[in-house]
């Protein structure tokens, strides 16, 4: 069996310290990469028809953007050193849609960035990854 590692991406800094070390680790144990980026939806509110399909073109270019400006480029720095990369954009709540993902893919170890894109709302909900270490069903390593 190999390994798979899948990798939480925000774009942030720390985010992409993630990317390079969970290449590397790849990288050294022929391991498969999945980069996710999950982007904080929540489908539990109610709207009219017309909000319904604002609120579905804005997630299509949520999900376009991210492809475009943030996995994009790590997929094709990963591909260029050798790494088999997967990638994955959701919207949920990020640290459930990053274990599910985890679960459905069989990864067998979780990267993420200490410090993710929003301090505000870490200061006030916790982290991604302090939700990850508590949930996760395999090991996490957090980033600095």
């Amino acid at each position: 069996m190999s390994d798979t590692y899948l990798v939480a991406v925000d774009g942030s800094e720390g985010s992409l310290r993630a990317v390079e070390f969970a290449t590397e680790r790849a990288l050294a144990s022929k391991a498969k990469l999945l980069l996710a980026y999950v982007i904080e939806w929540s489908p539990y509110s109610f709207h009219t028809p017309d909000e319904l399909a604002e609120r579905h073109k804005r997630r299509e270019e949520e999900i376009s953007r991210a492809q475009s400006k943030v996995l994009d480029p790590l997929v094709a720095a990963a591909r260029d050193k050798g790494c088999d990369v997967e990638v994955f954009v959701r919207h949920g709540h990020p640290s459930q849609t990053l274990v599910e993902l985890a679960d459905a893919n069989k990864a067998t170890q979780m990267f993420i960035g200490r410090k993710g894109d929003s301090r505000i709302a870490t200061l006030l909900f916790g982290s991604v990854a302090g939700a990850l270490v508590q949930t996760s069903p395999v090991p996490v390593t957090v980033v600095p």
